[in-house]
Order: structure tokens, then sequence, then C-alpha cells
């Protein structure tokens, strides 16, 4: 089959070995696949949890059929419309665990549209609701909410009842599009004043949830926009891994701040953040109401364009590669 396979020198697209499902995984032939950008990282010489080093295949989301099921694979038939996660994905072929392989939404659903959910879906479902414990009625601010994960932190907060949903973001052109994807109100992060703009809006009381996909500079920036009590959930550090941190800001007001991942998650750990996900969300995707726009497509062989575009960082919702 054809894949993406890292070498010394970045990657190339070469003919390498089908793999081969475990009891418990299914083989999907892939028809979509979505760009992420710790994929940059890795095709840099990086390492991202498993992926990473000469010979192996990246790729964390696709979209495609099921052509063989694993004895212990549960749910799944061939012939199954899935979109997935995990790795290997930028290649005709990849294997994905039973309990991360999600049956697209609708019968309608195009590949290229199910590949944008898998990631964004997991880890904001899981950000928001499992470890942020979002509440009905509480206020939400998305730290760097024009990503494709950060708009599909937006759609979910308003569909789990967020009162009002903050948004993020340093680039004007990005800002003027996010009220269209959940947020009630539109913050430009690169203005000193932000977190006192965020503290007005809540009429003094502050945040109750910060979603934080920049941490770096940001971190004591969040916590002054963040209520008594409030929680703040690390998912990204877009914007740097160290900084200095206000201890006496952080005791002060008493804020839960919660770092995740899913490079340190088992398997079984991730079926729950999976199976949680869909059965909050399910009905919503369904409907179409959480959907991430298309920033732009490439075909496989021109896989080079889409990191080039992803690397240029002048894109808005998600980079999609197909395999037809």
């Amino acid at each position: 089959m054809k894949a993406v396979v890292l070498n010394t020198e970045g990657f190339s697209i070469t003919d390498t070995v089908r793999p081969v499902p475990t009891d418990e995984q299914v083989l999907v032939r892939v028809r979509a696949c979505g760009l992420n950008r710790a994929d940059l990282g890795v095709i840099a010489g990086g390492k991202h949890g498993a992926q990473g080093g000469a010979g192996t295949v990246p790729g964390l989301e696709w979209a495609g059929e099921v052509v063989e099921v694993g004895a212990k694979a549960r749910g799944l038939k061939v012939g199954d419309r899935v979109m997935c996660s995990g790795s290997g994905g930028y290649a005709e072929y990849a294997v994905s665990d039973w309990g991360r392989t999600m049956e697209l939404p609708s019968a309608n659903m195009s590949f290229e549209q199910a590949v944008t959910l898998p990631i964004a879906v997991l880890t904001m479902h899981n950000a928001l609701v499992t470890v942020g414990g979002l509440r009905a009625g509480e206020t939400i601010l998305i730290q760097g909410a024009s990503s494709g994960v950060g708009l599909m932190a937006m759609q979910i907060a308003k569909a789990m009842g967020a009162k009002t949903v903050i948004g993020t973001s340093s680039n004007p052109a990005r800002r003027a599009q996010l009220k269209n994807h959940g947020a009630d109100i539109v913050l430009d992060n690169s203005d000193p004043q932000w977190p006192q703009h965020a503290l007005d809006a809540t009429q003094g009381q502050g945040v109750d949830l910060i979603i934080d996909q920049l941490s770096g500079s940001f971190a004591n920036q969040n916590m002054q926009a963040c209520k008594i009590l409030g929680r703040i959930v690390n998912v990204g550090r877009l914007a740097g891994r160290f900084a200095e941190f206000d201890f006496d800001l952080h005791a002060l007001k008493r804020i839960t701040y919660t770092g995740v991942t899913f490079r340190t998650r088992s398997v079984d750990e991730v079926r729950d953040i999976t199976s949680r996900a869909i059965a909050d969300l399910g009905v919503h995707l369904k409907s179409g109401k959480l959907a991430l726009p298309i920033d732009s497509s490439f075909k496989f062989e021109k896989i080079a364009d889409a990191f080039a575009r992803m690397r240029a960082n002048q894109h808005f919702g998600k980079i999609v590669v197909t395999m037809d």
C-alpha cells in the first residue's frame, strides 16, 4: 500500500506493508485523513506519543470503510463507514482500536467532512465535560478558538448548555468568523487588556471554565480572567511550554488547573472518552449542529502541500487529504 513513511530527511510517499489488525482492532480502507498540528513536529523529527521515528507512518485521524474486523472487536462489521483516531492514518489502510472507531453520524456525510471530527470531538468533549465539569448556565472561554478543535469546543459548550461562550484569537480575520461557530463574545488575546474584558463580560465575577490551547505567557492572564473556584483545563501549548506562573494568584482564586493529553492514556480510558462523547453529542453530530469548516482539500500525492498550508498558519478550519 502507499503511505507517508518518516525518514531522516522528513518523509516520503512509498510502498509499505499493509497493517494487520489485532483481535481488538479493525482495518480501514482510508478515504480521507485530517491534518493536526502535532503532525508538523513529527515530520520534523519529533515525537508525539507513539508516533515518530524513521520507518513509521504518521497520521492521527482518518475516515473510510471497514475491510477487516478483529475477533474481539465490538459493534463493527465489514463495510461500515467509520471515522477513527489513533496512529498510522496517512496511508491507504490503517488499523484502529474498536473502541475509538465511530460510525459516521449520518448516511449522507462525506468522508471529507467526517475526518474533521474525531480529534476535535473527543479532545474537547473530554476537556470541557469530563475533565472541566461544564455545567449548564456557565461562562466558558476558549483560548485559541480559531483552530479546528477550538471551533468545535465552542460548539460543544453551547450544545451542553453553556450560557455564554467567549472565543479568543489574535487574528482579526479569524475573530470575525468566531460568532458563526458558537462564540457569543469575541476577544483579541493580543490585547493585554483582554482579561479585564472577560471580567467585564461576567460582571466582574470571572469565567467559570477556561480551555487553554496556548499556555506560555497566557497562563497568568488566564488566571486573571478566571473566577474564584474556577477551572482551567490545559489542552495545548502553542504559545510555549514554559513561562512564569503566579502561584499566589492561583492560590487566591483557588483555581483548579488540570492538564490533559491522550498520549499517556490507556486503551480503556480512550474507549471511555469515546463512548461518553458519542452518548452526549451523537444527536448533535447526526443533525449537523456540530461541524467544522474545511479550509482546503489536497490529494494524497500532494500531502506535502497540505503540510505547507498548515505550516503557513493561514488556514481556518480543517485541512483534509483525500485518497481518491
